[in-house]
């Protein structure tokens, strides 16, 4: 993708260094292309938006999300899910327009809405 890519060295050597040691999970994504925007697509399960972080520094755009170990009453008799942190980073295209980004997460699936700026897409030219 040459427009929105994932881009490792963009982290900080910390956050390199804990998502190494495994505190952190990627989340897989799809990443769509119109004429006027992109949309990202990150998979998120059991993250509410309550523990959801979304940050744009410069061209990086950061998302994090948390799983919380929310228990119900009781006693655990198996399990396979667990508390989980997501984090993935990437570098966006400068044709973006970052002031109109939208974000939205339904049932663990963050959509994203990157619109291009005017300059960038694609018209139509009257000839006279």
């Amino acid at each position: 993708m040459s427009k929105i890519t994932k881009n490792a060295n963009v982290e900080s050597p910390a956050a390199a260094a804990s998502e190494a040691a495994g505190n952190y999970v990627s989340p897989e994504v799809n990443i769509y292309e119109t004429d006027n925007c992109f949309t990202l697509e990150a998979e998120m399960p059991g993250v509410s938006k309550e523990k959801l972080e979304i940050t744009l520094e410069g061209n990086s755009l950061t998302l994090i999300g948390h799983r919380a170990d929310e228990l119900p009453q009781g006693t655990l008799l198996y399990r396979e899910s667990r508390p989980i942190d997501f984090r993935r980073v990437f570098e966006l295209d400068p044709t973006i327009d970052a002031s109109k980004i939208h974000a939205q997460m339904n049932q663990g699936v963050l959509t994203l809405n990157l619109p291009k700026a005017e300059a960038v897409k694609p018209r139509k030219i009257a000839v006279e």
